[in-house]
């Protein structure tokens, strides 16, 4: 059948009926939010290049909590910026370490709020790369022993999951040892599988404080044209007992969100990064777009392409708009 007895548009002539037969959902229960936390007190230190997101003390990020957990967002994805960096990262493991202290204080706070701490090296090294430095490149295997004790240091701490990001060869595996061993066999991991060597990131190593000191990391970040790559690494953290994926950045790469989910049947996340985040603010603070019509169709297309989980900054703005 086809014109005049078939008219598509009969289903999308009211909010009623559009709502009625739509495929793809958009929901708070989707959300994490990433948030920075660095030591001090009373700070609310804004970051130029994110506009409305900040560097919090624990007592800010604990303030900030209870406004996300009101919105009804599940989770937070915790970034840290230590009082000192060496060149083995010693703060990212350390028992008073920024992180460590961040997670008790939420926890003790808001115990039913999901809390997912990065486990990368990259903001706690002297010269900014995710691991130790050999010669000129990152040494794989030596720095799989640290990622572990700063796994188990946020496990220790009371963390909800564990994200390994610094796409080290085998830190899954090692990363689940560890925590199995140590009794923490409860412990999901998040694990950044596909994550991509690019140019969206500058604004979060503004946030972070951690742009490498020199050469770049896609000797260990996947290649952009890469796809079936993608897949490889997915298939083998899983082997190694990630229990959800990440494809990150997000808008850039729906193709492999939509490939690592027909394939593998398993939990995605999709990071909405910061380059993402900066481009909407700033084309919405000139009057170029309608942010939130423009952040609703992006994370929806996430969500079309396969994504489970949306880790994007806009997390508390768009629980907001969903309940109105």
């Amino acid at each position: 059948m086809s014109f005049p007895d078939v008219r598509m548009r009969r289903l999308r002539r009211t909010p009623a009926l559009r709502r009625l037969v739509r495929e793809t959902h958009l929901h708070a229960d989707h959300l994490v939010l990433p948030l920075f936390v660095r030591p001090g007190e009373g700070l609310r230190t804004p970051i130029a290049s994110m506009p409305g997101c900040f560097q919090l003390s624990v007592d800010e990020l604990v303030r900030e909590c209870h406004q996300v957990a009101d919105l009804g967002i599940p989770a937070i994805l915790l970034f840290g910026i230590p009082t000192s960096k060496d060149p083995v990262g010693s703060e990212a493991y350390a028992l008073d370490g920024i992180i460590q202290r961040a997670v008790r204080a939420l926890k003790a706070a808001l115990p039913d709020l999901l809390v997912i701490t990065d486990v990368c090296l990259c903001e706690y090294t002297s010269h900014g790369h995710c691991g130790l430095i050999k010669g000129d490149e990152v040494d794989n295997d030596a720095t799989l022993e640290l990622l572990v004790k700063m796994a188990l240091s946020h496990a220790r701490a009371g963390a909800d999951l564990v994200a390994p990001s610094d796409m080290m060869d085998g830190r899954v595996g090692e990363i689940r040892v560890g925590l199995d061993e140590n009794g923490f066999q409860h412990v999901p991991i998040m694990a950044y599988s596909a994550k991509y060597a690019s140019g969206f990131y500058g604004p979060f190593r503004d946030a972070a404080e951690s742009p490498p000191q020199f050469g770049d990391r896609r000797g260990y970040q996947m290649d952009p044209p890469n796809a079936l790559e993608a897949l490889r690494e997915v298939e083998l953290d899983l082997d190694e007992g990630a229990d959800i994926v990440m494809v990150k950045p997000a808008l850039p790469y729906l193709d492999i969100i939509w490939r690592v989910k027909e394939k593998f049947r398993v939990p995605v996340a999709a990071y909405n990064v910061s380059g993402e985040y900066a481009m909407i603010k700033a084309a919405a603070e000139r009057g170029w777009l309608d942010e939130r019509a423009i952040v609703l169709e992006t994370l929806t297309a996430l969500r079309r392409a396969g994504a489970d989980i949306l880790i994007t900054y806009s997390a508390k703005d768009v629980a907001r708009w969903l309940r109105e």
